[in-house]
């Protein structure tokens, strides 16, 4: 009995440093998670920073809405996604959200998906009663009038074009910059 006992005490024992380890492994997981999400300053941007221009782009829409650097009025919200992004899937729904109460509405809200209309079906589904949804090759099109360089970007572009706010999440669009 006494060595039952003894087994017993030392399995409890195991476990208890077992759980301690495991706690401590976690804590260590979300603190590199946390470091690793939040990017260093001076570290290259994934899209233009605030101040710049895009360059120019023409675009049609999955419902048929030309879009193009010179149909911008206003505020338009942007998002440039890619099916292959694990922050992506994460940020999406954070985007779709941010979108329904966007000034402006739909007409103002751009989600620019990169991939095959296979690949991008559930994304399109999500975005298109938020925003208008353009399809297309990375490098081409707004990507490449954003200069992306990376999943996700996220912008604020005035009607002049101009880059107010840009990143990749949508915090980032909060740093809006005071103008001069």
């Amino acid at each position: 009995m006494p060595f039952l006992t003894a087994l017993v005490l030392g399995v409890g024992v195991l476990c208890l440093i077992d759980l301690v380890l495991t706690v401590g492994v976690i804590r260590r997981l979300r603190a590199h998670e946390e470091l690793l999400s939040a990017r260093p300053p001076g570290a290259p941007s994934l899209v233009l920073p605030p101040g710049a221009t895009i360059g120019g782009f023409s675009a049609v829409s999955t419902d048929g809405v030309h879009v193009s650097d010179e149909t911008l009025t206003g505020m338009v919200l942007v998002g440039v996604f890619s099916p292959d992004c694990s922050a992506c899937h994460e940020r999406l729904p954070q985007f779709a959200e941010h979108a329904r109460s966007f000034p402006g509405g739909r007409g103002n809200v751009l989600a620019v998906l990169v991939g095959t209309e296979e690949e991008l079906a559930d994304q399109r589904r999500a975005l298109e009663p938020v925003a208008l949804v353009l399809i297309e090759e990375f490098g081409t099109g707004l990507t490449k009038a954003l200069q992306v360089r990376g999943f996700p970007s996220l912008a604020l572009v005035d009607e002049h074009g101009r880059v107010v706010a840009s990143g990749t999440t949508l915090e980032d669009l909060d740093k809006i910059p005071a103008r001069a």
